[in-house]
């Protein structure tokens, strides 16, 4: 009887030794795989998601009026595998440490994740296109100082590319443009036309 009560005191006064989930918040581990999530600021809608899936949680659809698209992750399909995440060019498919997902059955097929991305104009033609996310735009042209981030990551990839050209243009001297294209000998004839 001693040994039981010197338990329950030690126990009274140290607190429960057991996690307190489902009344209390409980111990999540960083690592976790919760569920699978897209951040819209960073998706160019390229489907290296969709393609990699394995369980074909994710779709990616135009809008009808051609104004943008919408990614769309299922949950109760969702393998957790992750390879959405690994392929993902711009780092915009993440998984969540968010393990909370009890759902009634009836609710199993209306439970998504949706987002909708809409395209901006081209500051350069006027094309719809999705801008290149500006984390990305800071790190491609990092290097590069002649060239404005915030200002190339608006323009489409045509324009973009006129705009290297324009930057990196190559003009020739004018002793090269002046030469013929084949010399010819001392000794040589021109050509006839028989």
């Amino acid at each position: 009887m001693a040994g039981f009560l010197k338990v329950l005191f030690r126990n009274l006064l140290e607190g429960p030794s057991t996690d307190p989930f489902p009344l209390g918040e409980t111990f999540t581990p960083a690592r976790l795989r919760g569920r699978a999530v897209v951040d819209p600021e960073l998706c160019m809608g390229c489907g290296m998601c969709r393609y990699s899936c394995a369980a074909g949680a994710i779709n990616i659809s135009q809008l009808p009026d051609g104004s943008g698209y919408t990614i769309t992750i299922w949950p109760n399909s969702c393998c957790l595998c992750a390879s959405c995440r690994h392929y993902c060019p711009t780092g915009a498919m993440s998984i969540s440490n968010d393990w909370h997902s009890a759902h009634l059955e009836t609710d199993k097929f209306t439970r998504v994740e949706q987002k909708t991305i809409k395209y901006e104009p081209c500051a350069g033609c006027g094309k719809l296109m999705r801008p290149i996310p500006a984390v990305l735009a800071q790190k491609l042209y990092a290097e590069n100082t002649d060239v404005d981030p915030e200002q190339i990551r608006h323009l489409c990839p045509s324009c973009r590319q006129l705009e290297d050209a324009k930057r990196s243009a190559c003009v020739l001297p004018r002793s090269a443009a002046a030469k013929p294209a084949v010399e010819q000998g001392p000794g040589a004839s021109a050509p006839t036309n028989e």
